[in-house]
């Protein structure tokens, strides 16, 4: 497969996907709630008949039934349906199919996919799976199906960047096949938990993938905006695999509305409107008539060519920074070298002042986050796993992993959610020789100091040399060139009076030579000196002036925050000045604070801007209780909550003035996209830490906290994804309603009798399959014919509002603070039932 892929690359010619499986397989006999992996041992010729279908239809891959396998549904031990053999049967189903077909067109090229989805579960810390876990359920089945002779991975419908990184890792270490893997996005352009294309393409291109893009959840023509987006990004070929438009419902049975020639005439724009986009197929609600329609369109056309863009690209789970795109800082703080409380901070274990570093940088304008927590005293490798852990939950920044130890930079790199900085390698072939092997199998946007085994050069030649010879190195290793970022190195000028101008010269050359990036320590250059801050600014502007791509500073320092914004000014990176204007508009500068004060006789006034007090400014986020839930941190928000009830504050004010306030802050920001779903999860889980305090405050007291209401949630009968499911469940609960979580795979009639039995008036229904959102329908006719008094609203990726009124709910919300807004509005409609 991985000639075919070359091949096609070298000859523009498209590489075409199957379509859908689960609306073919209902009308096969598929049954309510049955797992369609189960075909593969006890239906196997309607899985082969679909195969046949596809490859008559002009399909080169073809998908084994293993969407949804993997020994959470299908346990080793299970008697009927081991996981072996589930997988083994699909791999040989869809063999027998292939080898048959080639051999009666020996012109054809075809291959099987091993078909990888997502878990059904969130990652910790947001859900309950551990990363290496993950990784470890996604091994087997990998290995189960390349030892079964399955010719690639396909990893598809990947809402979460941490999963999916677990399951390319997955396939990387458990065979050499090459691996394709598509994610699925919301009309917004983001992943579930709020990742952009950009960086998902740095993420998986970091990896090694052999191709990416994009499938389910939308239709060819809400995803020309995606692909484009994609396209742009990468530098290998990109795969759309669109549904067939959106689901409807007849006679028990969904269809989706997008018709084969409609079908195949938006992906021929898609396909001609972008480099880089060779991979088309098609997802839920396609069928072998759109993609023979979509090969017919395209089978004699060329495609596009595959070129490779050059952006130097950062990314986390929730964002991404392009280096080269204009100059960025990257914050200092997170590094115990001259600070007392961050040398303390690790030695005490206390992560909460670390998050707390983080946070604050982020707020001052860092666009990435160094850190180092090197110390002899401590384990470092754990502790910059945990660190670099804890910091990705609650940051929506990229992080500079900074270490000198090998072990624990493996360890942070492993469980980094995104495509790091690595700080650092430099020109010793021992330091080469370790760091590079990391980046080619995790990814990375390294940091190369220009010294080598014989120090630091004292010219810029010598220092270019050094370049040169990293350059090589990583060529090598097949790292590409732009992932390659140089520390020219900032001596001192306190011993040497040219240092300075030896960093500039080569930071200059740099740019101009090679049209790469370039990162420096700033705040080196004056040490030993006294006023440091001045010779700070002045070398940082020149710096720039030079081509510095990132300065390391410290986000907090307004003189130095003050010359970045005024170079982003002058250089025409800030439109209409509106980054300096937001950020310097009604302040003074620090000799006017100086005047005013000793005018007014007190020189307290000339501390800085002026700042309104927390319960002053109106914004709860600027208390120390909400701010703290908004930034999620759970750890202070239990003991500022304590410290609230001890100094007299009643329990239920700080519900209704604190927790709730701030709730919707975040709640808000999720809705207009400026908050993602890890932000929200994390500001629910702090606010959870308040309610646990309050609970038991009121609990001794002998009062019961008030409820809003009653609300069942499930995850319908046959579908075992519940990470939506649980969301809701977790903000429902913030928000004082009580949840009766059902779980998932979930009988209408356990629905119908929970409702009755415990006098529920509003409940949720949540689904991510279409074989599966039939089963919503019948929960929904269930309570309708056994006259349960109650409201329906209904969730899942495949939903949209005409499937919802289609099938008779409610309420269709797309997303949990919908959900949240629902059962607010309806309990405020029947009082009666809270």
């Amino acid at each position: 497969m991985k000639a075919f892929i070359e091949k096609s690359i070298q000859n523009q010619s498209y590489i075409f996907f199957d379509g859908g499986m689960g609306t073919y397989l209902q009308s096969h006999g598929l049954e309510q709630g049955q797992l369609p992996e189960t075909f593969n041992l006890d239906k196997p010729q309607v899985l082969k008949d679909l195969a046949k279908l596809y490859l008559e239809a002009g399909a080169n891959v073809i998908n084994t039934n293993t969407f949804g396998a993997n020994r959470l549904k299908f346990p080793m031990d299970d008697p009927k349906y081991p996981i072996d053999k589930i997988v083994t049967s699909a791999v040989e189903n869809a063999k027998e199919v292939r080898d048959a077909y080639v051999k009666e067109h020996p012109d054809r090229d075809a291959f099987v996919a091993l078909d990888i989805g997502p878990t059904g579960k969130l990652l910790a810390p947001l859900g309950n799976l551990d990363f290496e876990e993950a990784v470890s359920i996604f091994k087997q089945v990998i290995s189960i199906g390349a030892k079964a002779g399955a010719d690639l991975v396909l990893i598809e419908t990947m809402s979460d960047s941490y999963e999916l990184k677990a399951a390319v890792l997955a396939a990387k270490e458990a065979c050499d096949l090459p691996v394709i893997a598509t994610v699925i996005f919301s009309e917004n352009g983001k992943l579930l938990t709020g990742g952009e294309p950009k960086g998902v393409v740095a993420l998986l291109e970091g990896l090694g993938v052999d191709a990416l893009g994009v499938n389910c959840g939308l239709g060819p023509v809400e995803m020309k905006g995606i692909v484009a987006d994609m396209a742009a990004a990468a530098s290998i070929p990109v795969v759309v695999n669109p549904n067939a438009g959106l689901p409807r419902v007849e006679n028990g049975v969904t269809y989706f509305d997008v018709t084969p020639d409609e079908f195949s005439k938006t992906m021929v724009e898609i396909a001609e409107a972008n480099n880089n986009v060779l991979g088309l197929g098609g997802c839920c609600g396609t069928t072998p008539d759109h993609i023979r329609a979509l090969v017919d369109a395209l089978k004699d056309k060329k495609a596009n060519p595959v070129e490779p863009c050059e952006d130097t690209v950062v990314s986390s789970g929730m964002g991404h920074v392009v280096l080269s795109d204009h100059p960025v800082v990257i914050g200092e703080r997170i590094n115990p070298t001259g600070k007392k409380k961050m040398k303390q901070a690790l030695v005490d274990d206390d992560m909460e002042y670390i998050l707390n570093e983080g946070v604050t940088e982020e707020e001052n304008g860092a666009h990435i986050l160094d850190v180092n927590v090197g110390l002899p005293e401590i384990d470092e490798p754990a502790m910059l796993k945990r660190a670099i852990y804890e910091l990705q939950g609650i940051c929506t920044l990229p992080l500079q992993i900074d270490t000198t130890d090998m072990v624990a930079m493996e360890g942070a790199m492993r469980i980094y959610n995104g495509k790091p900085m690595i700080n650092s390698v430099n020109g010793k072939q021992e330091m080469m020789d370790a760091v590079f092997p990391l980046v080619k199998k995790y990814g990375g946007v390294v940091v190369s100091l220009l010294l080598d085994e014989d120090g630091i050069p004292d010219s810029v030649e010598g220092r270019m040399k050094i370049a040169e010879k990293i350059y090589a190195n990583a060529d090598k290793w097949g790292i590409p060139r732009k992932d390659i970022v140089f520390d020219a190195l900032v001596m001192t000028i306190s011993t040497d009076s040219s240092a300075a101008k030896i960093t500039l010269d080569t930071v200059r050359r740099i740019t101009e030579e090679y049209g790469a990036c370039t990162v420096l320590g700033v705040s080196n250059v004056s040490f030993g000196l006294p006023r440091r801050d001045l010779i700070n600014t002045a070398f940082y502007t020149a710096a720039l002036n030079n081509g510095l791509t990132a300065g390391i500073i410290n986000p907090s320092s307004k003189a130095m925050m003050g010359v970045y914004y005024s170079f982003m000014a002058i250089r025409g990176y800030d439109a209409q000045c509106l980054n300096f204007i937001d950020h310097f508009a009604g302040t003074v500068s620090p000799e006017m604070q100086l005047k005013k004060a000793l005018e007014s006789g007190s020189l307290s006034a000339a501390g800085g801007e002026e700042n309104d007090t927390a319960e002053g400014s109106g914004d709860i986020s600027k208390t120390p209780l909400g701010g703290a839930i908004v930034k999620g941190l759970k750890d202070k928000c239990g003991k500022l909550t304590e410290e609230q009830i001890k100094s007299g504050t009643d329990p239920l004010d700080i519900i209704n003035h604190y927790i709730v306030p701030a709730l919707d802050v975040v709640g808000q920001g999720f809705e207009k996209n400026t908050i993602f779903l890890p932000q929200l999860l994390m500001s629910a889980e702090a606010a959870q830490a308040c309610f646990d305090v309050i609970k038991n405050e009121l609990k001794s007291a002998g009062v019961e906290s008030e409820s809003k209401g009653k609300v069942i949630v499930a995850t319908v009968k046959g579908d075992i994804h519940d990470i939506g499911k649980n969301i809701v469940k977790v903000l429902l609960e913030n928000y004082s309603f009580d949840v009766i979580d059902l779980g998932k795979d979930v009988p209408p009639e356990v629905v119908v009798e929970t409702a009755i039995k415990e006098n529920v008036h509003l409940i949720g229904l949540s689904a991510l399959m279409t074989t599966t959102v039939v089963s919503m329908e019948d929960t929904i006719k269930a309570l309708r014919e056994a006259k349960v008094d109650c409201e329906v609203c209904v969730g899942g990726a495949v939903l949209n509002q005409e499937y919802a009124d289609m099938i008779g709910a409610d309420a269709y919300c797309k997303d949990a603070m919908q959900t949240v807004r629902f059962a607010e509005e309806y309990f405020a409609k029947h009082p009666e039932f809270v």
